[in-house]
């Protein structure tokens, strides 16, 4: 059992994404530390098969997060479709032997299955769309979670990159990523809008920047 692990960031320590990697830790450990760190902490646990990967997001990861879920929450509003933002929630399968807490998942096609303030979700019924921001560290480990947890879509946003669309795949019968041109949960939305729009957060308010794309959707909706 790993005692008293605390991961606390001094305020100069906010730009910076903070994280650690632990091997050999069993199931029952990573169960128990989810239990005692409770719901109200800023780490994330991500779990593969014995190691765990603990990280603490940076200012500047959450301000990317946020700006992408306020993205996805006002497709929805504008194209009429039901969403249940599950924000950071613990997914995991103990048969597999994996969980993680992304950054933050929806519900979307699968919205009306999990209605209700606190709803019984089968460990089976994956979220529809998974935002990953990586500022500092790789997500590889954390994709191979959700893989086996069978997420059909993820954004994943990394500095040097910018975000990219990755969608389940099959490939000689091997569920892989593999990188979209479009979002299929969204098919208007392409890696090179939400790059521009995370752009202008450089020089524009949040709010106008929604404020902006609420419009730009309806423009094209009506296209459409």
């Amino acid at each position: 059992m790993i005692q008293a692990l605390r991961l606390e960031s001094a305020p100069e320590q906010a730009q910076v994404t903070q994280s650690v990697l632990l091997p050999s830790v069993s199931w029952q450990t990573y169960q128990a530390l989810l239990t005692d760190m409770g719901d109200h902490r800023v780490a994330r646990l991500t779990y593969d098969q014995g190691w765990l990967h603990i990280k603490m997001p940076s200012q500047l990861h959450e301000i990317i997060n946020r700006l992408l879920a306020r993205i996805v929450t006002t497709l929805t509003e504008e194209l009429d479709l039901e969403i249940v933002n599950y924000g950071s929630t613990t997914l995991d399968r103990e048969d597999l032997a994996k969980g993680a807490e992304p950054d933050t998942c929806f519900y979307i096609q699968n919205a009306a299955q999990v209605q209700g303030l606190n709803p019984d979700i089968p460990p089976e019924l994956a979220p529809d769309l998974v935002l990953e921001v990586d500022i500092t560290s790789p997500s590889t480990r954390r994709l191979n979670v959700y893989l086996a947890l069978g997420i059909p879509e993820v954004w994943c946003y990394t500095q040097k990159g910018g975000v990219e669309m990755l969608g389940l795949s099959t490939q000689t019968d091997t569920l892989i990523y593999k990188p979209l041109v479009a979002s299929r949960v969204f098919p208007q939305i392409t890696p090179q809008l939400l790059n521009d729009l995370l752009a202008q957060r450089q020089t524009t308010s949040e709010n106008a920047i929604i404020k902006t794309f609420r419009a730009w959707i309806q423009q094209h909706s009506s296209v459409d």
